[in-house]
């Protein structure tokens, strides 16, 4: 290869790495704290934030309005701004030369306008960041602090309790993990914590990790707390009521936790929840809400199973269930007095579905349909919260403090910084100016190993970083081969050019044997390794493809340029050879 393809293939390979590591230098050193912590929170709490900053925002703006301040706006709300002359172009009205709190609100239609738009802006800021923390490197429990859990599934008397209705032992398992899992996230979810990593391991074992600062204690409660699912009625009059205040009230019919202010809009023996579908990333999201009885009309634990089918006739979708007897005897009751109105589906106090009671059903076999495939599913997986009950056992758990895993990271940063400039400072007095190539080589090499665990989305942690520092020895070690066989040339007395092609070239495969024999045995480990094992493979792995880029191409083109640019006849590499 030649000497400038060398350079563009360099330039071309920093600019990547740069372009890779640009959202972990942004995370890590331009995203303040406070900003972080609200993106690391759960997608439901990150929707709260965005609706009270509104909501905060809009008031602000009412009472500026009532005041009638004069005080130009512009600068604070100027993501309102383009929405608010186009709008008002569209209209054909003036367009305001300065925009106060009135002039502002004046032009939207509605309160609710208003406090959408202010709701996406800060929800679009906040997923912004969320999205380049999802690019950034992440850093293990052992650097950042919190708490990782293995809880096991008793598969086995899950199998037990439904011994009965399972036709596939296989089919059953499958499920139940799934289902587990899925409950698993929604609890945790639902409390607004950071954002989990729940992942199955083996065919009965859940492993979740949680960083941050946790509660054990509540969070235990959580994950290990029983969901509860039952039927209740829905008042659709109450519903149509609340839901003309809350259009025309969209800032005070709730407080931060969505808890209703004022109770004298809703009947006393009603009680209003939010309606959840799934969205595309499988998280729970709130497309409205009912009023519904708070009686529960039938308890989830009647239900035996559940199923999806579609209608031999039309092809829809539909979800059928079968309840036990006491169950049986209650739904023909509740169904028989509510023909033609609406049922709600309620788990952990949300509306997972609704349905019409079209006639009453006695047999205890119940057929419910009008919604699409995946609505079918995801309501199948509901009811199966209510009788696929798998119990779960804590069977390991530990917790990390923030205080020791910046400890840790400062250690490590300590540790590599030592092995790096012992190794540094032994090249610069061993071999001389050859020791500033090596410099440079190590420097890049590190930069090249962090740009591909961020570009990998890859987790730091403690044995990482001990990858690195390996990786170190192992680019020293490429370069010292390179010397070693540079001084033998400079020692047959052939000249800088000549000794520095011969040298590398003699060196080539002696470098790439140590270094093929290395990225072999990080593969094994990374296969078959887990948990901090793997991140010592993955980091070894990067680290020698790396360190051999530096050492034949950087090395080699920065020897290339003291020789053809700057002229130089000898070369600095020996204490003994001139």
């Amino acid at each position: 290869m030649s000497k400038r393809s060398r350079l563009v293939l360099i330039l071309a390979v920093i600019a990547v790495c740069f372009a890779f590591l640009w959202p972990s230098v942004k995370w890590y050193y331009f995203t303040p704290k406070e900003d972080q912590a609200l993106a690391l929170g759960s997608r439901e709490k990150i929707k709260d934030y965005a609706r009270n900053m509104a909501v905060s925002d809009l008031k602000k703006l009412m009472d500026m309005a009532r005041a009638d301040d004069q005080t130009d706006v512009g600068n604070q709300y100027g993501f309102l701004l383009a929405d608010a002359k186009k709008t008002l172009k569209s209209l054909k009205k003036p367009v305001p030369q300065v925009w106060t709190a009135r002039s502002l609100l004046a032009a939207y239609p509605s309160e609710s306008d208003v406090m959408t738009l202010i709701e996406s802006s800060y929800r679009d800021r906040i997923l912004s960041i969320k999205a380049v923390q999802d690019k950034a490197v992440k850093l293990g429990l052992d650097l950042s602090g919190g708490m990782s859990i293995i809880i096991k599934a008793d598969l086995d008397a899950a199998a037990e309790s439904q011994k009965d209705n399972i036709a596939d032992m296989g089919t059953f398992r499958t499920e139940a993990m799934a289902q587990a899992m899925d409950t698993l996230n929604s609890r945790i979810d639902k409390f607004g914590l950071s954002e989990p990593v729940i992942r199955q391991q083996g065919d009965d074992r859940i492993y979740i990790e949680l960083p941050g600062t946790a509660d054990s204690e509540r969070i235990n409660s959580i994950i290990m707390g029983k969901g509860m699912l039952a039927f209740h009625m829905v008042d659709s009059e109450a519903t149509e009521a609340f839901n003309a205040y809350y259009r025309t009230h969209p800032t005070s019919t709730f407080d931060a936790e969505y808890n209703l202010l004022d109770q004298s809009i809703i009947p006393s023996d009603t009680k209003v929840l939010g309606l959840y579908t799934k969205d595309s990333y499988g998280l729970d999201e709130r497309t409205g809400f009912l009023v519904i009885k708070k009686e529960v009309g039938l308890e989830g634990k009647h239900i035996q199973s559940a199923e999806t089918s579609r209608d031999s006739i039309s092809g829809q979708p539909r979800v059928n269930f079968v309840l036990d007897s006491e169950g049986s005897k209650i739904f023909a009751d509740l169904t028989a007095n509510n023909v033609k109105k609406s049922m709600a589906i309620v788990s952990d106090d949300k509306i997972k579905s609704y349905a019409v009671i079209n006639e009453a059903i006695p047999t205890g076999q119940v057929q419910i349909s009008g919604f699409s495939a995946d609505e079918a599913e995801n309501i199948k997986a509901v009811l199966r919260t209510a009788w696929l009950n798998v119990p779960l056992q804590l069977e390991n758990q530990q917790v990390i403090g923030a205080s020791m895993g910046d400890e840790a990271i400062r250690q490590g940063v300590w540790a590599v910084t030592c092995g790096l400039a012992a190794v540094l400072l032994f090249m610069l007095l061993y071999y001389r100016g050859a020791g500033v190539n090596a410099f440079v080589a190590q420097v890049l090499n590190l930069f090249i190993l962090f740009s591909v665990l961020s570009a990998l989305n890859l987790t730091l942690t403690l044995p990482s970083v001990a990858g690195m520092i390996l990786t170190i020895g192992m680019a020293v070690d490429a370069n010292v081969v390179i010397f070693e066989r540079i001084k033998d040339e400079l020692k047959l007395k052939k000249g800088r050019a000549a000794s520095i092609v011969s040298g590398f070239d003699h060196a080539f495969w002696a470098i790439m044997d140590s270094n093929i024999t290395t990225f072999i045995a990080a593969v094994f480990l990374s296969q078959l390794g887990t948990g901090p094992i793997r991140g010592f493979a993955y980091s070894l792995a990067i680290g020698v493809v790396s360190s051999v880029f530096t050492a034949l191409f950087v090395s080699r083109l920065m020897f290339d340029f003291t020789t053809d640019v700057a002229k130089k006849k000898t070369v600095s590499i020996s204490w003994r050879i001139k």
